[in-house]
């Protein structure tokens, strides 16, 4: 993982705030996937918040793409905002919303 990556935890009562930063590569990916796949039952709705990141690694995408989808995550259920929030998704218009 990035030294300088961070996952910042902002839950309320229906959603949870996922606030990225730092590097973005894939053992940051790795454990984004993690925190998704923990939280995905317990809220409504998982925001993944991406301005925070100062890069996003080719690497880090198509870990957290083709793992994402392997992993079956709950896409419907993924909002995305930010500068690289239409990377995060495994087919873009399909599942996760983006803002």
């Amino acid at each position: 993982m990035a030294a300088n990556f961070k996952i910042m935890r902002h839950p309320n009562s229906e959603n949870l705030h996922l606030r990225l930063m730092g590097d973005f590569d894939g053992a940051s990916a790795m454990e984004l996937l993690n925190v998704i796949e923990d939280c995905a039952d317990s809220f409504q709705r998982i925001f993944v918040h991406t301005a925070g990141l100062s890069s996003f690694l080719p690497f880090g995408e198509d870990v957290f793409v083709k793992q994402g989808m392997a992993a079956r995550l709950p896409w419907r259920n993924l909002v995305f905002t930010g500068d690289y929030s239409d990377r995060m998704a495994p087919v873009q218009g399909r599942g996760p919303t983006y803002h």
